[in-house]
C-alpha cells in the first residue's frame, strides 16, 4: 500500500466538513457516497469532521510490518467513516491498534518516536510523482482510476493491464 497525502493542512484536533468544504452543496456528494458504500456492503456514518491521517498512514505503515497487521486498515476506516473518530490523536490510534490485535505498547512507540515518518514521507513522494490526485487510487500496468469505483470499472483496469479471467485463463 502506498499512502497519500489527502488534505495534509488538517489540523490534528481535525476540521468540520462545513469549513473544509465551504460553498459547495454536499449533499448530492454525500448521497453519491453513501449509495456507493451501501452498494459495496461497507458500513458508513454521518461524519461531520475530517482529520489529519499522517499519524494513522505511520501506524498503517508499521502495522503491515507485523503479522495480522493488515487488520488495521479496517479498523481504521471503522473508526473514521463509521464511528467519526479522531485518526490524529495518538491515544485514539493506540486504541485503534488494540482493537486489531497489535500490541498497544508498540503502537504507542511507533507514534512517539515517528519510526515510520520517513516511509510515509516516501510513499507521499511517490504519489506525487506518478500524479496521484485523490484516493484510493487503483494503478496497474501504466492504467489507473481515482475514487471509489464500483467493480467492472477494477475489472476493466485489471483487463487492460493485461490480466486474463480465472476463466480464460484455465480455458474453462
Amino acid at each position: 500500500m502506498v499512502h497519500f497525502p489527502l488534505h495534509p493542512e488538517t489540523p490534528m484536533e481535525g476540521l468540520s466538513l462545513e469549513i473544509l468544504f465551504r460553498g459547495r452543496d454536499m449533499s448530492a456528494a454525500r448521497q453519491r457516497l453513501q449509495s456507493a458504500m451501501t452498494a459495496a456492503g461497507l458500513p458508513w456514518g454521518e461524519r461531520t469532521m475530517t482529520y489529519n491521517s499522517r499519524l494513522a498512514q505511520e501506524l498503517g505503515k508499521w502495522a503491515e510490518t507485523m503479522a495480522g497487521g493488515e487488520a488495521i486498515h479496517d479498523a481504521l476506516y471503522r473508526a473514521y467513516f463509521v464511528d467519526g473518530r479522531n485518526i490524529g490523536a495518538p491515544e485514539t490510534l493506540v486504541a485503534i491498534a488494540q482493537s486489531a490485535g497489535l500490541p498497544s505498547e508498540a503502537a504507542s512507540k511507533v507514534l512517539r518516536e515517528r519510526s515510520f515518518s520517513q516511509a510515509i514521507d516516501e510513499d507521499w513522494a511517490m504519489s506525487r510523482q506518478r500524479g496521484v490526485t485523490g484516493v484510493p487510487t487503483f494503478a496497474a500496468a501504466g492504467y489507473g482510476v481515482v475514487g471509489a469505483q464500483p467493480y467492472e470499472v477494477l475489472e476493466r483496469l485489471v483487463t487492460a493491464a493485461g490480466a486474463r479471467s480465472r476463466a480464460t485463463a484455465t480455458g474453462a
